[in-house]
């Protein structure tokens, strides 16, 4: 049974072998990359020796480097006061100022900065004039920021208290020379709904893990939190800003930041809470935004890495990452299809002894990777902020296939327009996501 199985999986000829075993590969990817990101994770935790996570302590305010946070807004007058009045009354740091660059907005995005600047002095703003999208947006500000590091804040996110202290001590020592840029923890604001204490579990784990993964293995990682992120202000000039054609500015400047041999790297220990989407709705034109924009940095990248495989080895196992996910999403969609047609047509013609093996493999193979998902999410909620989001385990496993099915359809579906931005078709151009009033409540 044992010889039956081996040679049915490396086939009779060499090439029937190779297409054999991307087959298999391409079944057991979500399965090997749970249990990848899970070792990862505990590498991080257990061996990594070099962590940042402990070791900070406070700056003097005479020697604290002038920091600006950026909040590029567009249509942001329900939550845009809550957030600036926090930065200035919550933050435990001295050297810093606030610059909004109002992109366009339409609302009475303008008037709320203007009336605040009469209350906090160190409060600026660019008005720009035409909707351009958000890398536009923080270019623009990027050569009115006074700070030599420059904070990206998104107008629905609020910092820890100590999040600036934190952030300058992965800058401030001669071993973080090459360090471009910091991203820290998100967490969820709004936990009101289902929906949001799902992704509470997602951040944790497909968020925070694989970020500790990637530190742990190469020391760095693939994708800033456009949310909020320190940048060390020259970085961003030597690779000329963020790339205003793309979906997501925050993922190509790591890649680009990486490429010049600067190093992204991931402060668990610092928290930031963000806004989620409430509706399927919302959340799909997010995550077809995030697919988009990677796809379109791996479309950007593929010559660098097919024609200079030596020259970017040490960017290689992201690169090798991200194609296989590519590839596994068109690889799900197109069996997905095929799998439903072969249940139809077994139904129809009353082959149900077939339709039963079909539903009993299909069973295995996604109960070991909610069996490899459960492993990752729950080393996750262990890790992050010492077990206290424990409690919402309980919404893991639904929203482990949620993702898994959600990812490659916005892959394939993104697919094009990502092709036509590397083509010069694109637009960085923004809408704002719907804000509730209860968005702007509950900061903390």
């Amino acid at each position: 049974m044992k010889n039956i199985f081996i040679d049915h999986i490396l086939g009779s000829t060499p090439l029937e072998t190779f297409v054999n075993i991307c087959l298999l590969i391409l079944c057991l990817y979500p399965i090997i990359g749970s249990f990848f990101w899970f070792c990862g994770a505990l590498n991080y935790r257990f061996l990594k020796s070099n962590k940042r996570d402990l070791d900070w302590k406070p700056i003097p305010k005479n020697k604290q480097p002038m920091i600006t946070i950026m909040v590029p807004a567009h249509n942001e007058e329900v939550v845009i006061e809550e957030t600036l009045t926090y930065l200035f009354e919550n933050i435990n740091y001295d050297n810093y100022e606030v610059l909004v660059t109002n992109d366009g907005s339409t609302d009475d995005t303008a008037d709320i900065i203007k009336r605040l600047q009469e209350k906090y002095p160190r409060l600026r703003t660019i008005n720009i004039i035409k909707n351009k999208g958000k890398a536009h947006a923080f270019n623009i500000g990027m050569h009115f920021a006074k700070g030599e590091y420059i904070l990206s804040n998104d107008a629905d996110t609020i910092p820890e208290p100590d999040a600036l202290m934190k952030y300058m001590n992965f800058f401030v020592h001669s071993r973080d020379m090459n360090t471009s840029a910091v991203t820290a923890n998100m967490d969820v604001q709004n936990r009101t709904t289902l929906l949001g204490k799902s992704q509470t579990v997602e951040f944790s784990s497909i968020v925070g893990v694989i970020k500790r993964s990637q530190t742990s293995v190469n020391d760095s990682m693939y994708a800033y939190s456009g949310a909020n992120t320190l940048y060390k202000k020259n970085f961003l000039i030597d690779v000329g800003g963020f790339r205003q054609d793309r979906a997501t500015e925050d993922i190509s400047i790591a890649w680009d930041h990486q490429t010049i041999g600067a190093i992204p790297r991931f402060a668990p220990n610092i928290v930031f809470h963000m806004n989620v989407p409430e509706t399927i709705g919302e959340l799909y034109k997010q995550r077809c935004r995030w697919a988009q924009g990677g796809t379109e940095v791996w479309l950007t990248n593929l010559k660098k890495f097919l024609f200079h495989p030596i020259k970017r080895r040490y960017q290689m196992s992201m690169f090798v990452d991200s194609s296989l996910s590519i590839i596994w999403s068109f690889f799900f969609m197109i069996t997905s299809v095929i799998y439903l047609i072969t249940i139809i047509w077994l139904a129809l013609n009353g082959n149900y002894e077939r339709l039963f093996h079909a539903f009993m493999i299909s069973f295995i193979f996604v109960t070991f990777e909610i069996m490899a998902g459960c492993l990752q999410l729950i080393t996750a909620l262990v890790l992050d902020h010492h077990g206290a989001k424990l409690k919402y385990a309980f919404f893991a496993p639904l929203y482990m296939l949620f993702y898994w099915m959600v990812n490659p359809v916005t892959v394939v579906m993104t697919f094009i327009p990502a092709l036509k931005a590397i083509l010069g078709l694109g637009s960085g151009t923004w809408v704002s996501p719907k804000r509730s009033s209860l968005q702007s409540k509950g900061k903390k």
